[in-house]
């Protein structure tokens, strides 16, 4: 059984805190040793792309620039859903450092297997 833990993430520039939370919590779960992933859906995968971050920042709580490179630096991943990114014309070549495009397959295997679930609305 893993110890994965997947943490939801929706909301990008339109929503600073709601971007940077799920960031935040994944954060402090691999500083932790933890296996930690932010899975980006809907509009969130923007973030998984270079210069997606750039600029967001929620009172109160670290630049989400400064975030995103602090997790993938504590051994974080930061996957982006395949569906979302599609219609929105982000492939591999659009991909900041530490950023995967995954598909609902492969997300579906890690909760089989295991991983626990954090979702943030």
């Amino acid at each position: 059984m893993t110890e994965k833990l997947i943490f939801n993430c929706t909301h990008g520039k339109e929503d600073a805190e709601r971007a940077t939370l799920p960031f935040v919590a994944a954060n402090i779960a691999a500083t932790a040793g933890q296996d930690s992933v932010v899975l980006c859906t809907v509009d969130a995968v923007w973030l998984g792309t270079d210069g997606g971050t750039t600029g967001i920042a929620s009172p109160g709580l670290p630049a989400l620039a400064d975030l995103y490179r602090e997790f993938v630096a504590n051994g974080g991943h930061v996957w982006l859903c395949g569906a979302c990114t599609k219609p929105r014309g982000i492939g591999e070549d659009h991909l900041a450092d530490g950023a995967t495009i995954v598909g609902a397959a492969r997300v579906v295997e890690e909760i089989v297997n295991g991983a626990r679930t954090v979702a943030f609305a």
